[in-house]
């Protein structure tokens, strides 16, 4: 059985107005499928190596988007002759592929080709609900068919996109389960990762300009005592600054990650406070290295 995915409504807003002809239908139509495409596109050429799994998911969508661009400009000249043209929108084109969902994944180090494919599945099933309301408003027939028609598009591609959905996290619960028996040998507990990112913070302070370092440093408080020279066997000295930084960030997320997980398992309520407590510990942690990260230095 899937997780289920967040269940805040599709639509922040319905359609202002509704579609006077076919041309300004064509016109939001293609709009939003090149907005899609540039999304999507953006992502597909991110170049972390570790985006790998999902940047292979939005070249697939990216392509999807720009050919769903292409036959709309072709039903477009078909229905009245000429391709569309931003001079028929009388509004702006609701956002069917908001950016900031996508910065959420996008910022992640532990995005996965199935949350991709889930919210692209959210993206389609917003794209069959703002169809709908089109064709339910429209005062023609012919924008109401060609609205039906793009609602029943969305509804078939949503249909295929769960079954990529299915399948990825079919494959990311095999690896799961193989990455959890890798850890109980790597990883025995929480505060061992804990160690180790504290570690990870104080070598990163010690290639960072003084203020980075500080405010690293007051990360790590007295929680870790660090004999001069004993991060050289958690961090080689042949990995890069930016090596270091991944590495602390990742650890960072897996805790916050851990905690969280801890927090909704919690079979009491003392566990469920204390679960709570490293969750809001560790998310405010992750915030704080994230912004020294983004600095320059």
């Amino acid at each position: 059985m899937e997780p289920k995915m967040r269940s805040e409504p599709l639509l922040a807003a319905e359609p202002p107005a509704s579609v006077r002809n076919v041309g300004e239908l064509y016109a939001i139509a293609f709009t939003q499928a090149e907005e899609a495409a540039q999304r999507y596109g953006k992502l597909a050429a991110t170049g972390d190596e570790g985006f790998e799994p999902v940047r292979c998911v939005f070249e697939v969508l990216n392509q999807r988007e720009l050919e769903r661009a292409e036959t709309i400009e072709k039903a477009c000249i078909a229905a009245i002759g000429r391709g569309p043209a931003r001079a028929d929108l009388r509004w702006p084109p609701m956002d069917l592929v908001p950016a900031e969902e996508l910065s959420e994944l996008e910022g992640s180090l532990l995005a996965t080709a199935y949350g991709a494919w889930a919210l692209a599945v959210r993206h389609r099933e917003r794209a069959f609900i703002f169809w709908t309301y089109i064709a339910a408003r429209a005062e023609s027939g012919l924008v109401r068919a060609a609205a039906e028609s793009l609602a029943r598009e969305a509804l078939r591609d949503g249909n295929l996109l769960r079954r990529e959905r299915r399948l990825a996290w079919r494959a990311g619960r095999r690896q799961s389960l193989a990455a959890q028996e890798t850890a109980v040998t790597e990883f025995s507990s929480a505060a061992l990762l804990e160690s180790l990112l504290l570690r990870g913070i104080f070598r990163w302070s010690q290639d960072a300009p003084a203020p980075q370092r500080r405010r690293l440093l007051s990360l790590i408080g007295d929680g870790l005592q660090i004999p001069i020279g004993d991060t050289n066997d958690t961090f080689p000295h042949s990995e890069t600054l930016d090596d270091i930084k991944r590495r602390v960030l990742r650890l960072a997320e897996q805790l916050s990650s851990i905690y969280l997980d801890e927090a909704d398992n919690a079979v009491d309520q003392s566990r469920l406070e204390l679960a709570q407590q490293l969750a809001a510990r560790s998310i405010a942690r992750l915030a704080d290295l994230r912004t020294i990260a983004s600095l320059p230095g």
